[in-house]
């Protein structure tokens, strides 16, 4: 299970509102899948709960066939609603040993990590995959803690096996670096999302996977 996680994991999609330059959330999904996005998230803080339901629902049914994992961040109750594969949860969120009670067994729970107690901490829970975050400053989300850095990364990777995403402003030009510091796979909110091609912006992280892999 660890192995296939980590390759659905490669390349996260997390979504923002904000930053769709006016196309739909499904618009934009679709076109990243189709590029090679292997995980998506749905991160919305201001959706009512039946609009966030019904938004998950939908992008969980433009999913199926591509075989791409649905995650929801924080809300268990809308990732129970919808049948999600996976939760994300942040340090203030529901605890993990919760989530897990409630959670069918076969879903994954991803937590974010934001300092070296966090990731000591995570060690006696119940989570699948920790998101190092944020790895550097980003506009998309401001209630961050202090960014890493690619030092940062490197100290996590020494602490853990568990797999690693990592997320805070994550493109094209420093995509190569935080990989090769001992990240397993990207979140990647406006470099896709906000891309005039997602598709394409989600091929050249592809791209940067595959060099990656040959060196």
């Amino acid at each position: 299970m660890r192995k296939a996680l980590t390759e659905a994991l490669r390349l996260y999609l997390v979504t923002d509102q904000a930053s769709l330059r006016g196309r739909t959330v499904a618009d934009v999904v679709l076109a990243a899948v189709q590029g090679g996005v292997s995980c998506v998230q749905l991160r919305e803080k201001a959706l009512a709960t039946p609009n966030f339901v019904a938004l998950a629902l939908a992008v969980k049914n433009l999913l199926a066939p591509f075989d791409v994992p649905l995650v929801i961040n924080d809300r268990i109750d809308v990732a129970l609603a919808c049948g999600a594969q996976g939760l994300h949860l942040g340090q203030s969120d529901m605890p993990v040993a919760l989530a897990r009670q409630l959670l069918p067994p076969e879903v994954f729970i991803g937590l974010s990590v934001e300092n070296l107690s966090d990731v000591a901490r995570a060690a006696g829970q119940a989570v699948d995959y920790l998101g190092i975050s944020p790895v550097y400053a980003t506009l998309t989300k401001t209630d961050t803690a202090t960014p890493w850095g690619v030092a940062g990364v490197r100290q996590v990777r020494a602490m853990t096996g568990l797999p690693l995403v990592a997320i805070g402003g994550i493109h094209q030009a420093n995509a190569a670096e935080v990989l090769h510091a001992g990240a397993d796979g990207l979140a990647v909110v406006s470099a896709i999302c906000s891309a005039p091609n997602p598709q394409a912006a989600a091929q050249s992280f592809q791209d940067i996977f595959r060099a990656q892999r040959s060196i």
